[in-house]
């Protein structure tokens, strides 16, 4: 107890006996025995009433022992099942959760996983995918502070997530194969690279990459079929060594809209799995000619990058004139991109307007924003005469188009006038400035549209720096280059623009969830988070219909649906109350990732076994594992003391004496006259 406690209680104790002796004894001139009775009486209800409010407590060790914890940590996927281990499992983990030894030792826990790790209620063997990794590292982070060893029961066969063989654990890790060993011959598609959209009459290149598992050599033959017929073939030899191949054809875009193909390799003699020797994907074939034309007053390298990638799309051409050396008209053109305009863009300035055709300025420090200003185009700056470096950070409320964040943020800034930027007309910001790292709500990148007129406005140059630092963060101009192919895009199309947008793939795997999103907005084409949406799946050859609400998350609406058959479908989505529709088609393949795989992958799960030197064991090996577990004196149980304050009085039973005392004290003083 602290010494300002005891402190407190003497303090009422001489406090309680002072006004006790000052009613009872203090002038008191007939001193009866009774007052005596009376005195004690009062001094002990006071003091007790002032020990309520002083509480006094005492300091109590208490010593606790904690268990180590056992993590266990069970595949849930559909390999198990497809390997004819799911009754194993389940019986492997019901032996470890039963063990009284074990029980004693450990606090057994148990987690199932596939692409997402949650507490083990029950096992069902459904999940799609399986990322061995996250589970590792989720419970490596649960478990920080403690001693916790991480039993694995897996075939060891990973469709997502980074390598687990070469992850750091805290814990050592004791994995568990289950499924076949063996070794087979195997013929399989890795990897089938496509791009999404095409052109008609076009050719469009896919990559595709084999790999042989086996000691044998073999021959084999790979083809590619659209609609039953083959449209590419070629003899593909297989051995020991040389066990992988890449295919690199180009096939022609003869038909608009979505058109599906089978990739596909024969099965040679010996080979257990053929589910993962054919591959589906898809193309969207689109029937569009765009030409862009550059008019620019200086020479600058935006002008090289922009041509660049626009024509990174093949069905793109792109022009570029000096203003003073440009003699074509500007009808023969989609898009006009104005690059740092001054009084000599006049005359073409005056035609787009009269033409309303689709326009993207860029301006920098060679801008004259005093002739810009006097146009009347819909956007104003207050230039100072001086220049500035602008960052730029993506407008995630963006719905103009479906644009990715591709580290914008992390691009050197563009360099422009110095100066408030005005924009009297409805737009869209794609990107937003910053300024030395502080973000502000001024536009770097907006979209215009007013009487099917769509004008794009960059406010800066410098767009040949960006290209470079996207090459550098992902080894590719794909994304940069993307990012400019969808806002030419966009500005070239006369389409009107859709109050409902829908996005969609055209192409998911079977037993997949169907992931589908849908922009809404009202007649000012602001984002209407107040509509019901609703979209209806049907089957093009049983006619099975699915309806499924959408939900409202963050600036979007978005639906899941799940448990769809392979084959062909067609949607609509609708907004409720309102006329409006959107349709499409999507295609669900037979290809079942989890079903790719020949054999249990035990050379991981050893080599994740020696980095976290834990050890690898077979599934009837369960014996050993309890075993190696009980023997293992690292596995401890700790004892931590912990430092507690206990109450020394019961408030209950002291207010019942107090009210008791106070009680007796005035029967006696009733009794006897003294009130």
């Amino acid at each position: 107890m602290q010494t300002i406690t005891i402190t407190y209680i003497i303090l009422a104790l001489l406090l309680s006996l002072s006004v006790a002796y000052f009613q009872y004894f203090f002038k008191e001139k007939n001193k009866a025995k009774i007052n005596v009775l009376l005195f004690v009486l009062r001094t002990l209800s006071l003091f007790l009433l002032l020990l309520l409010l002083i509480n006094p407590a005492i300091k109590k060790i208490e010593l606790i022992n904690t268990k180590p914890v056992l993590a266990v940590l069970v595949d849930d996927s559909k390999s198990i099942p497809f390997f004819n281990e799911a009754k194993n499992i389940a019986a492997f983990w019901s032996e470890i959760k039963k063990d009284k030894s074990i029980q004693e030792k450990f606090d057994i826990n148990g987690f199932s996983f596939g692409s997402e790790i949650k507490p083990l209620d029950s096992l069902s063997f459904i999940e799609n995918e399986t990322n061995v990794s996250k589970a590792i590292i989720a419970v490596n982070e649960l478990y920080e502070d403690k001693i916790a060893p991480i039993i694995l029961l897996s075939d060891g066969n990973q469709t997502i997530g980074n390598d687990y063989e070469y992850l750091n654990s805290n814990q050592k890790i004791y994995p568990i194969v289950f499924g076949d060993t063996i070794q087979y011959k195997d013929l399989k598609i890795t990897q089938l690279n496509v791009n999404k959209y095409s052109y008609i009459k076009n050719k469009f290149p896919v990559e595709v990459f084999l790999n042989y598992e086996g000691k044998e050599n073999v021959s084999s033959q790979f083809s590619i079929y659209k609609e039953g017929k083959t449209v590419f073939t070629k003899k593909i030899d297989f051995s020991a060594t040389n066990n992988v191949k890449t295919i690199l054809t180009n096939l022609t875009s003869s038909k608009e809209g979505f058109q599906y193909y089978t990739a596909s390799i024969s099965k040679v003699e010996g080979e257990k799995n053929t589910k993962n020797n054919t591959k589906n994907f898809s193309v969207e074939v689109i029937d569009e000619q765009t030409k862009v034309l550059i008019l620019t007053s200086v020479l600058h390298p935006d002008l090289g990058v922009l041509k660049k990638s626009i024509e990174s799309n093949k069905q793109r051409d792109v022009d570029v004139f000096l203003i003073d050396k440009f003699n074509k008209q500007i009808n023969d053109y989609q898009l006009v991109v104005l690059y740092q305009p001054n009084n000599r863009f006049n005359k073409y300035i005056s035609a787009i307007k009269i033409n309303k055709s689709n326009y993207f300025l860029i301006s920098g420090a060679n801008t004259d924003w005093n002739f810009i200003n006097k146009q009347q185009l819909g956007f104003t700056k207050n230039d100072l005469n001086q220049t500035e470096n602008y960052g730029a950070f993506l407008n995630d409320s963006f719905l103009t188009f479906l644009q990715k964040e591709i580290g914008f943020n992390q691009f050197p800034p563009l360099k422009d006038q110095f100066g408030e930027v005005f924009i009297s007309k409805e737009h869209q910001t794609l990107l937003f400035q910053s300024i030395n790292g502080l973000e502000t709500q001024q536009p770097l990148l907006a979209t215009l549209e007013e009487n099917n007129q769509k004008v794009g406005v960059l406010f800066g140059e410098g767009l040949w720096r960006w290209r470079a630092a996207s090459f550098l963060n992902s080894n590719s101009f794909q994304d940069f280059d993307t990012f400019i192919g969808n806002l030419v895009q966009y500005l070239a199309s006369n389409k009107k623009r859709n109050r409902l947008e829908v996005n969609a793939e055209s192409l998911y795997a079977a037993n997949s969830t169907i992931q589908i999103s849908a922009f809404y907005t009202d007649k000012n084409y602001l984002f209407d988070a107040r509509a019901s949406l609703e979209i209806t799946v049907t089957n093009s050859v049983t006619k099975e219909v699915v309806k499924n609400p959408f939900s409202l998350i963050h600036n979007s609406y978005q639906t899941e649906i799940e448990n769809l058959n392979a084959g062909d479908y067609e949607y609509k989505v609708s907004v409720n109350g309102q006329n409006i529709h959107q349709y499409g088609k999507f295609k669900i393949t037979d290809y079942q990732i989890e079903e790719q795989f020949t054999n249990a992958n035990s050379i991981k799960l050893q080599k994740l076994a020696n980095k976290t030197t834990g050890t690898l064991y077979f599934k009837d090996e369960v014996a050993q594992l309890k075993e190696a577990l009980l023997a293992d004196t690292s596995f401890f149980t700790t004892q931590e003391s912990i430092e507690k304050e206990q109450n020394l009085i019961d408030w209950k039973w002291v207010l019942f004496i107090v009210i008791g005392l106070l009680s007796v004290e005035w029967f006696i003083r009733k009794y006897y006259g003294k009130i």
